[in-house]
């Protein structure tokens, strides 16, 4: 039977309905580079008989691309090979991609962007060319300006952290307009907020302060109230936090930082659980961001493409990223002409599929959908909670009701077990589905993050549960058995050392040939 299947056999007659069978397909498949052969091609390109263009010594190579050369057949093989040794969303229950907010992503909204009306522009046609992805560009900032309470917003950014990045920027270009630039060298951040709060100013110079939580989870006030000052530039925070808890003061924390002069930006990357009920304006907010690959159902894309839209009140407006796109009563256009902008962020307008998906998303729910998904999603949390935490070993530090997420501990389960939290969510990966744990440093002990959002059912949910409550009594009963897992997965163990060893880092394939091949 393999290992998972003799495992089923050792559950109770009760526990076995909720756990498939699970065995990932496994290929000993190369890198593309390595299954490259000297002269096969794709395709055959006949002579068009278009006269040559004659390009610049500048810019032309003096060596052809080393691209792999391969048969279109092997191309088509190769990446379906790759593509059946993924678990995701598509595939599995994926709400352990905890405070990634992993949800359905509609697939019509695929044939949208897949549509040469979207695919086949290109960034720099000329406006009269493009007025209807303008238009989704410009419709899209106003529902974003009534979900966030902002006057403007920005769907320039790549991602949430360049969001993050992008607002930081528009703080540094505000506090230099009113001649404090040099002055607020000091941003303010939390221990459970995304930790790119913390990277993104520390990018841009700032020295960065981060509150620790207090006894009742939530970050320290008091800690705040003496860490605010002239040097404050800005308060960069979460909420609800990494920890699924809503910080039920932060118009209070708001207040603080704007006593000293500073600005007060909100990282809205939870927002799945507030959509429709409170906005970051409603709490005094000057500037917000929303990762659209999270909240509004655009896929991650293995890590990207992704797209951040960044939200500003009146007086940071002059500042945005540009172009911004405009619209007159009669056609949309790019406005260039901003002196104070901090200029852009990423080339062209932003990641227009994952635009036009929010745009879809957005249009397909209306307000009253929006709130009907972030009330769905604090309901499959808290349903969740409530499975997990009957689990022997398993608990929720501070003892609050969260919203979209929570951070658990499997602190008693490795007392007596020796199991890690990591072991514990590679062995679940045997039955496709797996988790996440935490950012770095663990002030959670054996940490493990869930974020079911609106899309899963009660059934998945109970699924789910009953996996993590097979493999903590199998890390009971059998602890070795777990350490030793995956068994039936492509994932595996890797030598933790390489990492931090920067000498071994190899981004691209000819790094890692030159590194550890040669």
């Amino acid at each position: 039977m393999g290992a998972v299947g003799e495992s089923f056999a050792k559950l109770p007659i009760e526990a076995k309905p909720p756990l498939r069978r699970f065995h990932q397909a496994r290929w000993d498949e190369p890198v593309i580079f390595e299954l490259s052969s000297p002269g096969r091609r794709g395709i055959g390109v006949p002579e068009a008989g278009v006269p040559a263009v004659e390009l610049p010594a500048g810019i032309r190579r003096e060596t052809p691309p080393a691209l792999p050369q391969m048969s279109q057949l092997h191309v088509l093989r190769h990446y379906m090979r790759l593509s059946q040794q993924t678990v995701g969303v598509d595939l599995g229950i994926a709400v352990g991609q905890g405070t990634c907010t992993m949800k359905y992503s509609p697939k019509v909204n695929d044939r949208f962007v897949g549509d040469p009306k979207v695919a086949e522009l290109h960034p720099a046609q000329p406006e009269d060319s493009v007025q209807g992805v303008l238009a989704i560009y410009w419709h899209l900032e106003q529902m974003l300006k009534e979900i966030s309470g902002m006057d403007r917003v920005s769907l320039q950014p790549g991602s949430g952290s360049a969001a993050i990045y992008a607002n930081v920027a528009m703080i540094r270009a505000y506090h230099a307009s009113r001649g404090e630039g040099e002055q607020r060298d000091q941003v303010i951040t939390t221990m459970f907020s995304h930790p790119t709060n913390a990277a993104s100013p520390k990018t841009a110079g700032y020295e960065v302060i981060t509150l620790m939580p207090d006894a009742d989870g939530y970050p320290d006030i008091e800690a705040l109230r003496a860490a605010v000052g002239p040097r404050t530039a800005a308060l960069m925070i979460t909420n609800p936090e990494d920890t699924g808890i809503y910080n039920p003061r932060i118009a209070e924390f708001v207040e603080l930082v704007h006593g000293v002069g500073g600005l007060a930006c909100y990282d809205q990357a939870n927002a799945n659980g507030i959509l429709g009920i409170t906005r970051a304006a409603d709490a005094g907010f000057d500037l917000c961001h929303f990762n659209l690959h999270k909240t509004f159902s655009t896929p991650h894309a293995s890590g990207g493409p992704a797209a951040g839209a960044c939200g500003v009140a009146e007086k940071l407006v002059p500042f945005l990223p540009g172009p911004t796109v405009e619209f007159d009563g009669e056609r949309y256009f790019l406005d260039t002409d901003r002196p104070q902008s901090v200029g852009k962020i990423r080339p062209y307008l932003g990641v227009t599929p994952n635009v036009v998906r929010a745009y879809a998303w957005i249009m397909a729910l209306g307000a009253e959908g929006l709130r009907q998904v972030a009330e769905t999603a604090v309901l499959n949390n808290n349903y969740l909670m409530h499975k997990v935490l009957q689990i022997p070993g398993a608990s929720a530090p501070w003892n609050k009701r969260r919203l979209e997420q929570v951070r658990y501990s499997w602190q008693g389960l490795y007392e007596d077990t020796g199991v890690h939290s990591e072991e514990i969510g590679v062995r679940a990966a045997d039955f496709g589905v797996h988790y996440w744990t935490s950012h770095h440093p663990y002030l959670v002990p054996e940490p493990f993050t869930l974020e079911p959002t609106e899309s899963y059912s009660k059934e998945d949910l109970d699924e789910y549960a009953a996996i993590l409550a097979h493999v903590a009594d199998e890390a009971r009963s059998e602890p070795e058995f777990v350490k030793g897992a995956p068994y039936n997965q492509t994932v595996h163990k890797i030598d933790p050392t390489c990492l931090d060893d920067p000498e071994q880092w190899a981004m691209t394939w000819r790094a890692y040939v030159r590194k550890h091949l040669s």
